[in-house]
């Protein structure tokens, strides 16, 4: 099973079209197909079309309207940090420009230190971007960071309820845990932008340099100590070359609140999107026991 839409090339030039993009008959479009969640075409050499995920698909409650928020992350982040240009957003689709470089995956030794280096400083940049409430834009704003985040967990224990999903511990007990610590998530005064899935897959390189930050679709304003969870994904401290460019930043225990956040996604996603199989219930195991480290921490 899978949540992603696919089109034709004469729904492809339409759509374009009502972009204000007229398609030669020779364009080259080419899907890019690592991510898991959109559809992406590569449209000619200079733009990228994401689509939004089948209407009638199941999703998790965050995940709504989501081609929205990348959109405002980009326009947000425009000048503060290496991304996109938005060129056009429809109902249901984003159109934007193509940046140079590939991912970071497998990037090692020294290059990868000059980049996380380098990175340090474009996510400290990005954080100085704020804005008017708390939470997913999607979602709704609020005032507040510990209202805003225990609404992220009502919804996503909701989801494993919805999806049939087991829990290492109950849900109400999860809950708990980030209820006794709402006025400390309010000391967050500021909400900040936040990009939440700054993994190797969504960091473009070129030459030696960061040239992109991409897939911006699971964006909010908060605490931007949570983007430090995807920064250092299966990891429990942060790298000095990545700080060496950020600056001291304090990691109290709400970073397990967010690292709590983000492994129980990454359990219940798989039940909406149908992952199945080997590698599926290795990583399931993984992050059951990543996410019992963190309780155990909290």
């Amino acid at each position: 099973m899978s949540n992603k839409r696919y089109l034709d090339r004469a729904a492809l030039h339409e759509l374009m079209r009502e972009a204000g993009v007229e398609l030669g008959p020779q364009t080259e479009i080419t899907e890019l197909t690592e991510g898991t969640f959109n559809t992406v075409y590569r449209i000619g050499t200079d733009l990228i079309l994401k689509l939004s995920p089948d209407p009638t698909a199941p999703v998790m409650s965050y995940e709504q309207d989501l081609i929205h928020t990348e959109a405002m992350f980009y326009q947000a982040a425009r000048g503060k940090a290496p991304v996109p240009e938005v060129v056009h957003t429809g109902t249901d689709y984003l159109l934007m420009t193509a940046l140079p470089g590939t991912t970071m995956r497998g990037v090692t030794g020294p290059e990868r230190a000059g980049l996380r280096r380098e990175l340090g400083g474009i996510v400290a940049t990005l954080h100085e971007v704020t804005g008017s409430g708390f939470g997913y834009p999607q979602k709704g704003l609020v005032t507040t960071w510990g209202a805003a985040f225990l609404s992220m967990i009502d919804d996503v224990l909701g989801d494993a309820d919805r999806f049939a999903v087991e829990l290492p511990r109950p849900a109400e007990q999860l809950r708990r845990l980030v209820l006794d610590r709402v006025k400390l998530l309010d000391e967050v005064q500021t909400p900040r932008l936040i990009h939440f899935d700054l993994w190797d897959g969504n960091i473009l390189v070129q030459d030696g340099r960061i040239t992109g930050l991409i897939d911006g679709e699971r964006a909010m304003w908060g605490d931007p100590v949570a983007e430090f969870v995807s920064l250092t994904l299966f990891e429990s401290s942060v790298d000095p070359e990545f700080l060496a460019g950020y600056g001291s930043v304090e990691l109290s225990e709400t970073i397990s609140l967010y690292r709590l956040y983000l492994y129980l996604i990454m359990l219940i996603e798989g039940a909406p999107r149908g992952y199945d199989g080997p590698d599926h219930q290795a990583t399931v195991r993984r992050v059951t026991q990543l996410l019992n480290d963190e309780l155990d921490r909290l």
